[in-house]
């Protein structure tokens, strides 16, 4: 993938599930401890970590007992300085 393009909806997912697995493992929690903190079930959790498959609430709830919920406010905030267009990235650099 060249740097400049955004992660496909694919590659989002394996690096969520991957930061999200990294991150219960650092925390110290099983899956079955996780599943019963979060409220999701143990089979949801089994299917995000292995193949990225997981409602949002479901995600959410992952997230809060992870301590990484208020990441998610940062999404789709309007960025200064992000360009539309490559004639915008040319007309920036002239």
């Amino acid at each position: 993938m060249l740097a400049f393009l955004p992660p496909t909806p694919s590659e989002m997912m394996e690096t969520l599930k991957t930061k999200f697995k990294q991150r219960r493992k650092a925390l110290g929690y099983t899956q079955p401890e996780l599943a019963s903190r979060s409220g999701v079930s143990l089979g949801s959790l089994k299917r995000f970590e292995r193949f990225g498959q997981i409602s949002l609430e479901s995600l959410l709830k992952l997230a809060l007992v992870l301590e990484c919920l208020g990441e998610f406010g940062a999404l789709c905030e309007v960025e200064e300085g992000k360009f539309g267009s490559m004639d915008e990235i040319l007309k920036s650099v002239k």
